[in-house]
């Protein structure tokens, strides 16, 4: 019976991870207080939850595999692969400095339910004001018209994610692709392509020499959480991307505000989730 517990909640785990990891809502911010929900949250659960990542990396290696093999193929200066990697090197820059040098200080003090869920509050009333702003006057069309200016101030935007858990690395760089010029759709796609090497770099971080020791069920555990958050992200991401040629994002921003107030308003009543993660 054990086992099969462990099972099911890598499955839910690698849903929660599938869903979550490219849209708007924080999945950082889910795979917490899902994972407290149901008891996932030893120190398996924390590499279990690091390793599905490679899963959704993975999902996005898929969907845009022909362009990005067809970028690299154009890495020469002045053509448009280029541009794109070198825009995305300018975006990583700076969230990889404060990643750094705030890692552990975040970790320590906002790793907890009340600060994520505060952050989806403050992160979809973000979203809202900057999308009624910037988002009807852009003229980036494309990811890979980025620009280095561009890229790295979205990076700059980035950074909110690192600091705030629950803020959301999605958000934060659809937001800063908003605030510098480019569509939804290519501040989408540009947010996906950042991801490859951000998410990577990130999970291979945190796992570097903190593997536990795990039993067989573990490790099926582990494959299983990694197949279906691949699946899961397959499906999300492109819907996503056909939901945001035709809608705004803000039922997103309304569900991060939604579930962010809950969240706040059943731990500050009672002991919820026991407050720390």
């Amino acid at each position: 019976m054990d086992n099969f517990i462990l099972i099911l909640k890598s499955i839910i785990m690698g849903i929660v991870e599938g869903v979550t990891e490219f849209l708007p809502i924080s999945s950082t911010g889910h795979m917490i207080l899902v994972g407290k929900s149901i008891g996932f949250d030893d120190t398996f659960a924390t590499f279990f939850e690091v390793f599905i990542q490679f899963g959704a990396i993975l999902a996005i290696v898929v969907l845009y595999r022909k362009k990005i093999i067809d970028s690299l193929r154009h890495l020469r200066r002045g053509e448009y692969g280029f541009k794109l990697w070198t825009a995305i090197i300018m975006a990583a820059i700076p969230t990889s400095i404060i990643a750094v040098i705030f890692h552990k200080t975040v970790k320590t003090y906002l790793w907890n339910v009340k600060s994520v869920a505060l952050a989806l509050v403050v992160g979809g009333i973000f979203m809202i004001v900057t999308e009624n702003i910037f988002r009807k006057n852009n003229n980036t069309k494309r990811a890979e018209d980025t620009s280095l200016k561009q890229g790295f101030l979205i990076g700059v935007f980035q950074c909110l994610s690192v600091l705030w858990p629950g803020f959301s690395r999605s958000a934060s760089t659809i937001i800063g692709g908003w605030a510098v010029g480019l569509t939804t759709v290519a501040a989408a796609e540009f947010s996906f392509f950042l991801a490859i090497p951000m998410m990577f770099a990130a999970s291979v971080g945190e796992m570097v020499g903190e593997r536990p020791a795990m039993s067989g069920i573990q490790i099926l555990a582990l494959i299983v959480g990694f197949v279906v958050s691949f699946l899961v992200a397959l499906i999300v991401v492109k819907k996503f991307i056909e939901y945001l040629k035709t809608k705004p994002m803000r039922v997103f921003a309304i569900y991060r505000i939604i579930i962010g107030v809950l969240i706040l308003l059943i731990a500050f009543n009672t002991n919820f989730l026991n407050l720390t993660v």
